[in-house]
């Protein structure tokens, strides 16, 4: 395949990807640590010769298939598989799952990176950047050790529940309020799903 087509492969993927799991290329930036102005020019189709290290950034984020994202047309892949899987959606995103205590450390590694080091769990559903956070004391009424949290990492807009990290007291909390990054409080991301005492999926 061509290096004109594999960028025009690429460019309409990151496309329908950020689309379809109801990202935006800020997040997609944020996330992947990625500057504007690469993604906007790859959209944009201005270069032709992308890095591997930032195509394996855009697909970690997404958690796609590095070697698929300039490849396939995921559109018309999840198209078809979507009319014929028995759970009506798309492949299964695999998540790693971090122990509560090695979270933070484990905050500023790559999807991607943390999925070789870490077991994983799958979750259904239209997300990408996702960790499985197995708490190993109790965060909520409802919440405690053994549960695990299926996070979507990275800033909320949204009023769902979120996890939380206090660095006074060390703690992972609930939340529902919109928290702007700050010294006493980090928020690690919004709560997905919620898996009762070790339920894998």
């Amino acid at each position: 395949m061509h290096k004109k087509e594999k960028a025009e492969k690429l460019k309409n993927n990151i496309k329908y990807l950020i689309k379809s799991r109801g990202e935006t290329q800020l997040s997609l930036c944020n996330s992947s640590g990625l500057t504007r102005t690469t993604i906007y020019n790859i959209l944009e189709g201005k270069v032709v010769n992308v890095q591997q290290s930032t195509i394996r950034k855009i697909s970690d984020f997404f958690g796609v298939s590095y070697k698929e994202i300039e490849t396939v047309n995921f559109e018309e892949k999840e198209v078809i598989e979507n009319s014929v899987s028995p759970q009506g959606n798309m492949n299964p995103a695999a998540v790693p799952i971090i122990k509560e205590s090695f979270l933070i450390q484990s905050l500023d590694k790559r999807i991607g990176e943390l999925a070789t080091t870490h077991p994983l769990t799958y979750y259904f559903g239209s997300a990408c950047n996702l960790i499985g956070v197995l708490l190993e004391n109790e965060v909520s009424l409802v919440n405690g050790e053994g549960d695990l949290l299926i996070i979507k990492k990275g800033l909320s807009t949204g009023d769902k529940e979120k996890l939380a990290y206090n660095r006074l007291t060390k703690k992972l909390f609930i939340t529902t309020e919109l928290y702007a990054d700050s010294d006493i409080v980090f928020v690690v991301g919004d709560v997905m799903e919620e898996r009762f005492n070790g339920q894998q999926g």
